[in-house]
Order: C-alpha cells, then structure tokens, then sequence
C-alpha cells in the first residue's frame, strides 16, 4: 500500500468514528505501528485536515472535511455502483432519479481507468414497482416528521386502523416493510408494505424528533417479529 492510499484509509476510518478513539486502536485497524500512525495523523493535519486530540486522549475528525477528487478502490467502485443500482431500482421515481444522477455525478470524477457502471459485473434485479408510491409518502413523513395514518392487516388477517410514527423503510428478501413507533399498540412495530391497506399522512407532527425515534429503534429493534 502506497503511503498517500494509508493516509487516505486513515481519514476514511476516523470518519467511521464520531468519538475521539485512541492511536492505538486506529494503528490496530489500520494495521500499522503506533509510530506511524502518530506520523500519519501530524502530516494530514499539516495539509489542512481538522484532526483533533493527542496521544494518550484520542483523535478525531471533524465534520465537514471533504477530500480532493474521488479516491475509490476497486471494491469501493464496486459497492458504490451496485448500491445506487439497487436505489435506482427500487427507490419511489424521485429517488431512483436521484440515485442515478449521483451515479453520473461519480463516473465524471472517477480517476483516469477506472472502470465505472458500464463495465461493472454487479446488478440488481428488478422488482415489483407496485410499492414506489407506499415508499415516496414515508420518505417525505419521515422528513416532515409527520404521522401517518394506515390501514393494516396483520398475519393473523386481522385488520386495523393505525396512527403510526414512520421511522425507517427496510428491505428484505421478498418483502419490504416500514418501522414505526405505533400508537395503538404503545410500541415500535414493523408492518409489511404488501399487508398495508392504504396510508396517508396526517398533518400532525410527531411528538418526538426523527433522529430520538431512529436511536430508540435501534435499541430495540427484532426484525423477527414482524406482524
């Protein structure tokens, strides 16, 4: 590995961190010494990059750092294609518009060589477009932080009407669903997009901000029990 593709995987792997994490720790997943870390760590700042802390408390970067040009590795060309490929196909019409404009957007800046989404042997199959619309009024739900007021029929076969928090959308092999914090039943549920009815929005907004609902979730997440 070339010194200047160590500096950028040092900058990519404090990006992962939000907290401060010690040399030791970033030396250990970088596969590199201490001493080469703290060196690698002084010439970045040195060129501007906004790393804070010392040794012994830890580094971090700040936000809002960007790098020059699209510094991709094969597989991160790979992930990247194949990601927005999946978006393009299974996103509602204004994401899959988006998803392929960001797409158009890397290839102008991808190194000279560098193979894009032509020459990329991943696809992502097509599937029912049936949901596009269902998947369109959560995203902007969850942007407005908006309720959603659904019609749902659960397993069992038992219909009910539901006043719900939309919180993400998933997709799974076979099935999309939405999580939501649901009022009926005083807790986050996952409801199936092919066993909702008909949903709208609300008007009224959520009493708890997206990003407190996203982190309560994520604690108690169980992709398992889905109704």
């Amino acid at each position: 590995m070339s010194r200047s593709e160590r500096l950028l995987d040092l900058v990519q792997t404090l990006r992962r961190h939000r907290r401060p994490v010690s040399g030791r720790a970033l030396a250990a997943e970088l596969g590199v010494s201490i001493r080469t870390l703290y060196r690698d760590i002084a010439t970045l700042q040195g060129q501007g990059a906004p790393i804070e802390g010392e040794a012994g408390l830890g580094y971090v970067l700040r936000p809002g750092f960007f790098l020059p040009p699209l510094m991709f590795s094969e597989d991160e060309v790979d992930a990247v294609i194949l990601g927005l490929r999946f978006v393009s196909r299974r996103g509602d019409e204004q994401l899959a518009k988006t998803a392929e404009n960001v797409l158009a957007k890397i290839e102008a800046v991808l190194p000279a060589g560098t193979e894009g989404a032509a020459a990329s042997a991943l696809l992502s199959g097509p599937f029912d477009k049936s949901t596009a619309g269902l998947v369109a009024t959560i995203r902007k739900a969850i942007r407005a932080e908006e309720k959603l007021a659904l019609s749902y029929t659960d397993k069992k076969g038992r219909s009910s009407q539901r006043v719900v928090w939309p919180v993400v959308v998933g997709y799974f092999q076979g099935y999309e669903i939405m999580a939501a914090w649901c009022e009926t039943r005083g807790d986050f549920r996952h409801f199936r997009f092919d066993r909702i009815g008909s949903v709208k929005p609300t008007g009224l907004r959520m009493p708890k901000r997206h990003r407190v609902l996203l982190a309560e979730w994520r604690l108690n997440e169980d992709l398992d029990e889905l109704l």
